[in-house]
């Protein structure tokens, strides 16, 4: 036999051999990893009671700063609770963004539904406000391990007299709400109706301060407000 053929036999060998190797290689390989499921904070029609109209409350201006967020909270994770603090995350499911910025154009949009102010203005602006609001999330999470599970969303927030720098009010909200299944797509349902829950009362807070707030003569508008303990806190559970 010619030298050609042995060579011709010994490539299709090698490249056989080669296949065969590559085929087994990729049996060890790790399956790909599934493509992350992204989910959003919405929010329905959340409104208040209209404020009553008056001259006072019309000329009001309120600036809210962008909504901060307590350290664990502050990132696209979604985070499920299996135990008390021990803070743990989906692998595959995160937040379309931060809850925090997802929260802004959300309170904005509840403050002026309410038509306690004459101007609803989100921070950074040039423009100037009588009163500012100030939010932080304290907690979003997905409590499971135990029936029911529930989504558990608590939040605070304090007005500032601009003029002064002075707090003139504060409260904290909280709501939980069941979640239909231990599944990342359950908790950020219920999420979703606690962040709904908890705006409605927001919405009320500013409603009521911006109330109070208009009715202080000028020379105490620095002063807080009487009735708001700083310790206080309202919420429910669905």
């Amino acid at each position: 036999m010619s030298q050609h053929f042995f060579t011709l036999i010994f490539r299709l060998t090698t490249a056989s051999l080669l296949l065969a190797l590559l085929g087994a290689c990729s049996t060890w390989l790790p399956p790909p990893t599934p493509p992350p499921h992204f989910y959003a904070l919405t929010s329905a029609q959340t409104t208040a009671p209209p404020a009553a109209a008056t001259t006072a409350t019309a000329a009001t201006t309120l600036i809210i700063s962008p909504p901060q967020a307590a350290a664990g909270f502050n990132s696209r994770r979604i985070i499920y609770v299996r135990q008390p603090y021990q803070l743990e995350y989906y692998a595959h499911s995160e937040w379309v963004d931060t809850p925090a910025r997802m929260l802004a154009p959300m309170i904005v949009s509840a403050v002026e539904n309410t038509a306690a102010f004459g101007a609803v203005i989100l921070s950074p602006s040039s423009a100037t406000a009588d009163l500012g609001l100030h939010v932080e999330i304290i907690r979003l999470q997905h409590e499971v391990g135990r029936q029911p599970g529930q989504a558990r969303f608590t939040l605070r927030a304090y007005f500032v007299a601009n003029a002064t720098r002075q707090i003139i009010a504060t409260r904290e909200f909280e709501q939980t709400v069941t979640a239909d299944s231990e599944t990342p797509y359950g908790g950020v349902t219920a999420a979703n109706l606690a962040v709904r829950g908890v705006l409605r009362e927001l919405a009320i807070f500013c409603q009521e301060t911006s109330e109070k707030w208009s009715k202080f003569p000028v020379d105490r508008k620095a002063e807080k407000i009487p009735g708001e303990n700083s310790g206080s806190k309202t919420g429910g559970t669905k």
